[in-house]
């Protein structure tokens, strides 16, 4: 009975220590492998590309600051689903791509990423909108675009932007759109257009004072409930938003920002040419030429307040009532307006057509009938040609003449 109990337990024991060691490689597979979704994207063959080396984790969000150093490449869990993979493919005549994705969490995280990545280079061509993903940039190495919550940087080896702009066309294929648009807050920048170009987005306070020195008041700005800034250069003066996703938090930010730049200027240390709150929004203009400018620029930035119910809308039934009045009336005003064109045609084209047919009957009047108004005109002046005899009876010759 001690062997057949010995013999359980050891039997226990191994099963014990198989567990612990599944449970212990089971995190790291999980973290090394893919999600189905990416591995879906960097799939084996994409289009005439083919993957000569399978995906394997990346440690570029944590080098960009979007994970944390502690995390490594294993920040592929639960608690932070950010992660990232890169692959290699090859074309069809030879020539090696680097593929990168980053899947984020949110889509302005993604468009974030993808301005501090082209701040950073710094030898990027001007970013465009939708021609490749929502947004994207080329530089010397490479095309990097973002697409819904994903990033995406395909770089050649040597460098082929035609080819390397048809690898990224066919993976923006395989992503989902998500909003498929920048950010609203980046879209109400002054000259926005012109300004996107070059403007850096941040979701991180850290992001945002490693990309602005010098700039002490933003010690007083609180990052909180999902905070969100833009920041584009105007000639030598520097334009920054923030956003703050409630009126509480505006008015508190801008409480102490106050405090903070009376304190500033108390110590002779450098405040901002000017600021002002603009609806949940904390404008600062860096570096201007003089105040008047700076407040010129912050004049340009309007704040669109965007409700969202998450019940049923309170205000549905006044707005469907308004939208239906709305409509009936332009409704009306368009059938009047195409009622009176018509009419007004209708008129003009009865009086042309009626001008030209009184001109013509005029005129076969004026051809059947003389000018003496109807009555015979005769004929002293000898001025009238000679009659038509031919159709006149002739007269019969007198009786004298036969006897003759």
């Amino acid at each position: 009975m001690s062997m057949s109990l010995f013999a359980v337990c050891s039997r226990t024991r191994f099963v014990v220590l198989c567990t612990l060691a599944v449970l212990a490689v089971g995190p790291s597979v999980c973290a090394d492998t893919p999600p189905s979704e990416m591995i879906k994207v960097l799939a084996v063959d994409v289009g005439a590309f083919h993957q000569t080396k399978p995906p394997k984790p990346s440690d570029f969000l944590k080098r960009q600051g979007f994970i944390e150093a502690t995390e490594g490449t294993k920040a592929a869990t639960a608690g932070n689903p950010s992660q990232a993979f890169e692959a290699e493919y090859a074309s069809s005549s030879g020539e090696k791509f680097d593929v990168l994705l980053a899947r984020l969490q949110t889509d302005s995280e993604a468009y974030s990423l993808l301005t501090l990545f082209a701040r950073r280079i710094k030898t990027f061509t001007p970013m465009k909108i939708g021609e490749i993903g929502t947004a994207d940039f080329v530089d010397d190495r490479g095309i990097a675009f973002f697409q819904g919550a994903n990033f995406v940087f395909v770089g050649s080896q040597p460098n082929d932007s035609v080819k390397a702009r048809e690898l990224a066309r066919l993976i923006a294929a395989q992503l989902d759109k998500g909003e498929d648009e920048v950010p609203v807050l980046a879209k109400h920048l002054p000259d926005s257009p012109r300004a996107l170009q070059n403007a850096l987005y941040t979701v991180r306070y850290e992001t945002l004072r490693q990309n602005l020195s010098g700039t002490p008041v933003l010690d007083a700005v609180y990052f909180d409930g999902g905070t969100e800034a833009v920041t584009a250069d105007y000639g030598q003066a520097q334009l920054l938003i923030i956003e703050f996703t409630t009126p509480q938090f505006s008015v508190d930010n801008d409480s102490r920002i106050w405090t903070k730049i009376a304190e500033l200027k108390s110590q002779g240390l450098p405040t901002p040419t000017a600021y002002r709150r603009v609806g949940n929004y904390s404008v600062f203009v860096f570096n201007a030429p003089d105040e008047k400018t700076a407040n010129a620029l912050i004049d340009q930035v309007k704040y669109e307040q965007v409700v969202q119910w998450l019940g049923d809308d309170p205000h549905l039934y006044d707005r469907l009532q308004k939208y239906l009045t709305q409509t009936s009336a332009n409704v009306l005003v368009a059938v009047l307006k195409s009622s009176g064109l018509s009419l007004i045609l209708c008129l003009g084209l009865g009086g042309l057509v009626g001008a030209l047919l009184f001109r013509h009957r005029r005129a076969q009047r004026a051809a059947a009938f003389s000018d003496a108004g109807g009555s015979i005109r005769l004929n002293l002046d000898e001025l009238n040609g000679q009659p038509n005899t031919g159709r006149l009876l002739s007269t019969s010759e007198p009786s004298g003449d036969k006897r003759s």
